[in-house]
């Protein structure tokens, strides 16, 4: 699928190529804080349906590009998509979040797994890159994702979101062969996952490691660090200036720059508990940084957010002594449902107008 890119300062950046100003996108821009996503999501009945009816999800990605002068466009889609796909019963409990209705307790249920047909249990997710792509119409660059396989797999054995995820950490302590067979197959389905959203048209992808940052440092070095460096090193991704970037979040890898800089992976995601500066002095310019403004600054004042996204802007020169190229702008985390959609509009207006300066 060959389109010239109308603006292409997203993957430039990634690249650590010369841009004219410093690149933006939201992790959750497309989400509940936009009334168009609400009127969207009450048409479709329920996440799951918006989710899985890919013309619904091209909407949904569409409707903040319409709103403000993103750089990228990202995927509508959830990261359980691939535990959905091998059985476990995804379902969303009213302020609860996501569950499975099956979760993975011990070995011989881990033991059933394979890995989901991309085009046939998949598809949907495929069928909607395939549509946003076409839709976009070269605009901008659309990011795909998945969730790390130690993210995955907190869900999965836990059965949903956790206070302590004491389930899946007495698993690893006591029985570390089955957790590894899990981080196995899940490592094996987001590579072809991944792959897959990149022969449909994905120009760049995201894994979010969301739960790597509950681990501690020997137990994140045993149970995520492999699995994320096994994805960077086997997900065939192209050369040269057709390479696909690979991009790494994780909530809580400030400790692990420096490590995760050598998977070779294109970008890092870094959470807002860290300075940039400090991020790109771990990293020594191996590696393109995107973050890391703490999502919480939206809650402010116009001019509180202004100054703080200038902070973040010079953190990152401060540390890469004065260049700016390898940045892209993005929030520490994801932005929640009651953000005011006109906050965001001076984020994105002032990351431009100021790295251009």
């Amino acid at each position: 699928m060959s389109q010239t890119l109308q603006n292409d300062r997203f993957l430039r950046a990634l690249r650590r190529q010369p841009v004219d100003r410093t690149p933006v996108w939201l992790m959750r821009q497309a989400g509940r804080y936009l009334p168009e996503y609400r009127a969207s999501r009450a048409e479709a009945g329920s996440f799951l349906n918006l989710a899985k009816n890919p013309d619904m999800a091209c909407e949904v990605t569409l409707q903040p590009l319409r709103r403000f002068p993103l750089d990228a466009a990202i995927l509508f889609s959830d990261i359980l998509t691939i535990p959905d796909a091998m059985g476990l019963g995804l379902y969303f409990a009213d302020g609860e979040g996501p569950k499975f209705e099956r979760p993975l307790r011990d070995g011989a249920a881990i033991a059933k797994l394979g890995v989901p047909d991309m085009e046939t249990e998949l598809r949907y997710v495929m069928d909607a890159v395939r549509v946003i792509r076409r839709e976009l119409d070269g605009k901008v660059p659309l990011i795909g994702f998945s969730g790390s396989p130690w993210t995955l797999a907190c869900y999965m054995v836990e059965g949903g979101g956790s206070r302590n995820f004491s389930i899946i950490k007495a698993m690893a302590h006591n029985d570390p062969e089955a957790l590894h067979r899990l981080l196995e197959v899940n490592t094996n389905a987001v590579i072809a996952y991944l792959a897959a959203q990149r022969a449909a048209g994905a120009q760049a992808l995201q894994v979010f490691d969301t739960w790597g940052g509950v681990l501690s440092p020997a137990m994140y070095r045993e149970f995520s660090l492999p699995y994320l460096a096994r994805i960077a090193r086997e997900l065939e991704r192209g050369e040269g200036d057709d390479r696909t970037p690979l991009i790494l979040f994780g909530r809580g890898n400030g400790n692990y720059l420096g490590e995760l800089a050598g998977t070779g992976a294109e970008s890092l995601g870094v959470d807002w508990l860290m300075d940039l500066a400090d991020a790109a002095r771990a990293t020594g310019g191996r590696v393109a940084l995107q973050g890391n403004l703490d999502p919480t600054v939206l809650y402010g004042s116009p001019e509180a957010i202004r100054r703080e996204v200038r902070t973040v802007l010079d953190s990152y020169r401060d540390g890469n002594g004065g260049s700016r190229e390898g940045h892209v702008f993005n929030l520490g985390h994801g932005m929640s449902p009651d953000m005011d959609p006109d906050h965001v509009a001076v984020l994105v207006e002032e990351v431009h107008a100021y790295s251009a300066r």
